[in-house]
C-alpha cells in the first residue's frame, strides 16, 4: 500500500498555523480567568506551568542528544543573564496585557498586541538598522486600523486598549532581546528560564496587591491550564520545531493570523461582536503586520 507523503515544509506550515491557532484562543482564557482572579496571579500560575511543561521537552532534547549545531554555548552565566533580561521584558508585556485584557475585548486585544511586528523594525533604528519602505508602509497600515479600532469619537484611545498597547512596545523590545541571545544560549532553556522569572515577578507582584483564594484558582483552573499548559509549553515548542523547516515568509503569515483566530474565538466563546469601523481596523492592522514581515523576508524565498 502506496503511504501518504507530506512534505516537510507543508508539516511545519500546519504546525504554525496550529501555535497561531492555540495563541489567539488564549486571548479568550486570558479575558475568562479575569472572572475569578487577579491578573497577576493568573500569570504568576500560567507561566509557572508554562515552565514546567517545558522541563520534559528539555530533559528529551539532552536524552536524545538534540543540539543546534549553529548555537554559540556560552555556558550557564550567560544563560541566566539572558534569562533575567527577557524575563524582565516578558513580564512587563504579559502584566501590562493581562491587566490592559480586563478593559477590552480578547479580539482587539490580540490584534493590538500583534503591532510588535511592526514595532520590532522601527526600534531596530536604534541598533543601526534601516527599515525599508514596505515597514513604513506597513506602520501607516497600522496605526490607521489601529485609530479605527480603538479611538473614539472623542480622539481618547480607552483604556484597556492603551495598556495593551504599551504591551506591544514591551513584547517589541522582548523580541529584540530575543535576537540578540538565541545564537548563543539553548533556546528551549531560556523559554522555560524567562517563563521562571516572570511567574516569580508575578507572584510577587501579586502578594502585594492581590488577594489570593484557592477557591478562585480552582474555579479558574481551565483557562489557567490552558494559558500555562497549551499557549506557553506546547506551542511555544511547535514553533521551535516549525520554524526549523518552514520559509520565514510563512511562518511570518501563518503566526499573524493568531489576532484572526483571536477575534474569532472571542465572538465564539465569549461573544465578543467588533463593529463596522473596527473590523476594518482589524483589517487595516492586519494587513500592516504582514507587510512589515514580508517584506524583511522576500529576499529570502
Amino acid at each position: 500500500m502506496k503511504k501518504n507523503y507530506m512534505p516537510g515544509t507543508l508539516k511545519a506550515d500546519m504546525l504554525l498555523l496550529l501555535t497561531a491557532l492555540i495563541w489567539g484562543v488564549a486571548f479568550v482564557a486570558q479575558r475568562a480567568g479575569m472572572e475569578h482572579m487577579g491578573p497577576f496571579i493568573f500569570n504568576a500560575v500560567r507561566f509557572g506551568l508554562g515552565a514546567l511543561t517545558l522541563l520534559p521537552v528539555i530533559y528529551f532534547r539532552k536524552k536524545k542528544g538534540i543540539i543546534d549545531h549553529a548555537l554559540q554555548d556560552q555556558g550557564n552565566g550567560f544563560l541566566i543573564k539572558a534569562g533575567i533580561v527577557t524575563g524582565l521584558l516578558l513580564f512587563a508585556g504579559s502584566s501590562l496585557q493581562q491587566v490592559g485584557i480586563v478593559y477590552t475585548t480578547a479580539g482587539k486585544a490580540g490584534f493590538i498586541t500583534g503591532l510588535y511586528v511592526v514595532l520590532v523594525p522601527i526600534l531596530g533604528l536604534f541598533w543601526g538598522q534601516r527599515p525599508g519602505l514596505g515597514v513604513w508602509a506597513g506602520a501607516a497600515m497600522a496605526v490607521t486600523g489601529l485609530y479605527l479600532l480603538s479611538v473614539t469619537d472623542t480622539l481618547r484611545i480607552e483604556q484597556g486598549d492603551f495598556l495593551v498597547l504599551l504591551c506591544a512596545v514591551a513584547f517589541a523590545f522582548h523580541v529584540l532581546a530575543i535576537g540578540l541571545f538565541v545564537s548563543r544560549v539553548d533556546c528551549v532553556k531560556l523559554a522555560a528560564l524567562q517563563f521562571l522569572i516572570t511567574a516569580v515577578l508575578s507572584l510577587m507582584t501579586a502578594l502585594v496587591f492581590e488577594e489570593i483564594v484557592l477557591r478562585s484558582l480552582w474555579e479558574g483552573i481551565i483557562p489557567i491550564l490552558y494559558g500555562g499548559v497549551m499557549s506557553a509549553g506546547v506551542a511555544y515548542t511547535l514553533q521551535i520545531v516549525a520554524q526549523r523547516q518552514a520559509p520565514p515568509g510563512h511562518a511570518a503569515i501563518l503566526l499573524s493570523l493568531e489576532s484572526v483566530f483571536a477575534v474569532v474565538a472571542g465572538w465564539l466563546i465569549l461573544s465578543e461582536v467588533l463593529g463596522s469601523r473596527e473590523i476594518a481596523g482589524c483589517m487595516l492592522m492586519l494587513g500592516g503586520m504582514l507587510a512589515a514581515q514580508l517584506y524583511s523576508f522576500k529576499s529570502v524565498e
